[in-house]
């Protein structure tokens, strides 16, 4: 179906892939809260489009701890925990209620060079783990149930990983990694979701693009050095391929969606692996129920979850 969110947040919005699909949001009519760490990019994002367009909110997710107040609902309780946490004055859904969609676009990417271990800075290691990956879930966690009580009305969860996550790059294997657990992750979460009818009406999307030309390259000084700051699809045909995937009329509108080179090997690598991970997500389901449910193979070699007052249970 053609894009049907109307109040996108966007995390990651004041550069490269998060700004210029934002730009492209806000061009067909979806208004944009931007979400970023660089407040004169931010202001410049609301001062082009206008309040009526846009709006946008200063967030460092590398500060994990802040995630959960800044994600908080009206009664000033978290979503992620109810423990006491750094929180700031007012919460992002509580200034935008209408929220249906969340796009985790934030990412940073650093070369990992084992070959001189000794140069290795595991501050940046750290940084570029919470950045792409412990950030989403903190936010995904946090924001879930603002996008469940949009139901009836359709909503969406979307991250962005990266062709890395399926075949990882030699020069950066931390980025990779990192990639390769968020779309582990979104898979995990359409899963279970799925199974939920209260959850109905989510998408959880995820979008897997190649190398971009972006500041993601130009400011790693490893590439800037051998002259390749300025590699990948350009920016401009990267946003004009998925913005044609995302507003795609249809009744069934694919959840993952490869763009540029990523597309022509997605298939050949995620095609296995989503069928074997369909027949487990059916097989493993954690019970919810009180009951005292254990996991057993049955004679058949499928495994299912039995109560363990089951006769002969050990």
């Amino acid at each position: 179906m053609p894009f049907p969110y109307k109040t996108v947040l966007m995390i990651g919005a004041t550069s490269g892939i998060g700004l210029a699909l934002a730009e492209r949001m806000i061009e067909n009519g979806v208004f944009v809260i931007g979400v970023g760490r660089r407040k004169e990019r931010l202001d410049a994002f609301v001062a082009k489009h206008g309040a009526d367009k846009a709006a946008t909110s200063q967030l460092d997710i590398t500060e994990l701890d802040k995630i959960a107040g800044w994600c908080k609902d009206e009664r000033g309780e978290t979503k992620l925990t109810r423990e006491a946490r750094p929180r700031l004055s007012i919460s992002i859904t509580a200034q935008h209620p209408g929220i249906d969609a969340v796009f985790l676009n934030a990412g940073v990417q650093c070369m990992l060079d084992f070959t001189r271990p000794e140069a290795i800075d595991a501050g940046r290691v750290r940084a570029e783990l919470a950045t792409n990956y412990g950030a989403a879930v903190e936010l995904a966690a946090g924001l879930l149930p603002q996008l469940r009580g949009v139901g009836p009305r359709p909503a969406a969860l979307a991250t962005v990983t990266s062709g890395a996550a399926l075949v990882p790059m030699a020069r950066g294997g931390n980025y990779s990694a990192s990639k390769a657990a968020l779309h582990a992750l979104t898979w995990s979460v359409r899963a279970q979701l799925a199974r939920d009818p209260a959850w109905a009406h989510l998408r959880v999307l995820e979008i897997l693009p190649p190398a971009v030309r972006t500041e993601l390259h130009a400011r790693q000084p490893e590439l800037v050095a051998a002259g390749q700051a300025d590699i990948g699809m350009p920016l401009p045909d990267f946003v004009d391929e998925l913005w044609a995937a995302l507003d795609a009329p249809g009744d069934h509108p694919p959840d993952e969606i490869p763009v540029g080179p990523v597309a022509r090997y997605f298939d050949a690598v995620e095609a296995p692996r989503r069928a074997v991970f369909a027949r487990m997500a059916g097989l493993v389901q954690v019970p919810r129920g009180p009951e005292d449910l254990r996991l057993r193979e049955g004679p058949d070699g499928a495994w299912a979850w039995q109560s363990a007052k089951t006769p002969g249970s050990q």
